[in-house]
């Protein structure tokens, strides 16, 4: 056996049966042995990021660890920009990636670059493979530590006389790994804080993207359920709570609706689980929650304190520490601080045959239901949809959060839908971000995935274009995307049906007759270049300071 069936066989017993990537030269003797595995479903994208973001959405929307394959110097560089996206989102990733010859090394050799060097810092480890009979340690290693506590991306660097080498160890290799994940600090002071929950009158739970990691969403509901406490989410986490829920508050920070952040801006508590105070989030530090306890439960002990000072910290797995809470706390409730804080909601209203973003979401909410994972580009249409669509499932939304990566959303909602082929995977991108990455078009056509496309095309790069009209006296530098394309006759050139959309009677007939999840569809729906995301916290300011229209 040499490296790279042995690789295989690694992947094998690590349950992975999925694999995206993209040959080249230091590759080669990995896909030849590939030729022979028909155990793996094999996706190759049109460029490398569009690899890198699949792996990235089959593991959102899956929990379990994505695998990407890349060749050597520019193969490997193409990508970091998703091994950040998912190192900032804290996605479990495995990226091998070929490299040259180990004779070769530092000795800048065609397409050698030193990836374990670029990637240090956007991995939680990576590894330069100089001994085939390392590989079986290397890829155990690299799934546990991707996976467990805070997970994130791992790169695997083999080079090309690596994988060809023989493996000579006799000892079968078996997967060796153990989910153990400590609780610190749990007992500490718990009646102190069993007690400050029970006493606080106007409390707030900020749920992040770690409640979906633990998978401690029905202990998040029962702990809001028990102390009938509103919650509010980060973008990352959204779904954690049923958005119809009636302590679902929804987004808060930037771009939360008025009584969310008025909410937080008046508690006088505020209990984090498993999110990390993102500027985005919170905006002015000083004037996030000024007058509330702050309690902070992770499992990262580098978010204690780090933006924002917390008067309490609970280190450890969530699931463990809701239910330990929730058994030693009251049943309460909080009518008075609902009904204060349903004051607080704008009165601003959308007319709903207005074509907006809000009525477009809401007829394909309407239309898709619940069964569906809704992925996003970044931009306007990424807000608008954490602000207006009716999040159901945990791992419904995918997108990029903490990087704000455009062009992100074609290869995750690839990675989505075959990550889950009795699902229906909508992608709401804008005109902008899929530019970026539309030639993965090619893939959704060559391997006939049958996701739907709705492209807000708004001629612009719209949330620029926003803030220059906002903060730079409607100095429109760059972002008017004012050349006719003709997106509906691009999808069909890829073998998709293409609809062109400019009103909600043509959007309402089309959906009547659409039957989403049978085969790829793109729906390009033409909206206002001025349509601005609102509420919006100007940069610096509290959240409590809106600009709402």
């Amino acid at each position: 056996m040499n490296g790279a069936n042995l690789l295989l066989e690694c992947l094998k017993n690590q349950g992975v049966d999925t694999l995206f990537g993209y040959p080249g030269g230091a590759v080669i003797p990995l896909y030849d042995a590939l030729y022979n595995y028909k155990y793996f479903k094999h996706i190759r994208t049109a460029h490398e990021q569009g690899a890198i973001h699949g792996a990235d959405g089959y593991a959102r929307s899956t929990g379990k660890v994505g695998v990407c394959i890349a060749t050597s110097g520019p193969g490997a560089t193409n990508t970091v920009t998703g091994i950040a996206t998912a190192y900032m989102d804290s996605v479990p990733l495995v990226v091998i990636t070929g490299q040259v010859s180990t004779s070769l090394l530092g000795k800048d050799s065609f397409q050698e670059i030193d990836i374990t060097g670029v990637t240090m810092s956007i991995t939680k480890h990576n590894y330069l493979v100089r001994n085939v009979n390392d590989i079986p340690t290397i890829v155990n290693e690299a799934f546990e530590v991707a996976k467990t506590k805070r997970p994130g991306p791992i790169l695997i660097d083999i080079p090309k006389d690596i994988f060809l080498a023989e493996y000579n160890k006799v000892k079968k290799y078996t997967d060796n790994n153990q989910n153990i994940l400590d609780i610190n600090n749990l007992e500490n002071n718990l009646d102190e804080l069993v007690k400050i929950i029970n006493d606080s009158k106007r409390p707030v739970i900020y749920a992040g993207g770690g409640v979906k990691i633990a998978n401690a969403c029905d202990e998040l509901l029962r702990f809001a359920k028990k102390g009938d406490i509103p919650v509010v989410n980060t973008l990352m986490g959204l779904g954690t709570i049923k958005r119809d829920d009636e302590l679902s508050l929804g987004l808060v920070g930037m771009h939360g609706f008025r009584e969310n952040n008025l909410a937080v801006t008046n508690s006088d508590l505020v209990i984090a689980i498993g999110a990390r105070f993102s500027d985005r989030v919170i905006g002015n530090s000083n004037g996030f929650a000024p007058n509330a306890k702050i309690i902070h439960i992770d499992i990262d002990a580098t978010e204690m304190s780090k933006n924002k000072e917390s008067q309490y910290h609970i280190l450890g797995n969530l699931n463990e520490i809701l239910k330990v809470l929730t058994d030693r706390m009251e049943n309460k409730n909080n009518g008075e601080w609902k009904k204060q804080i349903k004051q607080f909601e704008s009165k601003n209203e959308i007319d709903e045959n207005l074509f907006h973003p809000k009525n477009i979401l809401n007829r394909f909410n309407e239309k898709l239901k619940d069964d569906v994972f809704v992925v996003t580009d970044v931009g306007q249409h990424q807000m608008w949809t954490a602000q207006y669509w009716n999040f159901k499932n945990s791992r419904s939304f995918i997108t990029s959060g903490g990087l704000g990566t455009m062009g992100f959303g074609l290869g995750a909602a690839i990675g989505a839908k075959v990550a889950n082929m009795d699902k229906n995977v909508l992608l709401v991108t804008g005109n902008g971000s899929f530019g970026m990455n539309c030639n993965e078009l090619s893939t959704v056509a060559k391997y006939k995935i049958p996701i739907t496309i709705l492209l807000l095309n708004n001629q612009t790069l719209g949330m620029v274009r926003q803030w220059q009209r906002l903060f730079c006296d409607e100095r429109y530098s760059q972002t008017d995307l004012d050349y006719e394309i003709d997106y509906s006759a691009l999808a069909k050139v890829y073998g998709m049906k293409g609809y062109t959309i400019k009103s909600m009677d043509e959007l309402n007939n089309l959906l009547s007759e659409c039957e989403f999840g049978k085969e790829p569809l793109f729906i390009e729906c033409k909206i206002n270049k001025d349509e601005g995301v609102y509420p919006i916290v100007p940069p610096g300011k509290s959240i409590d300071y809106l600009i709402e229209n």
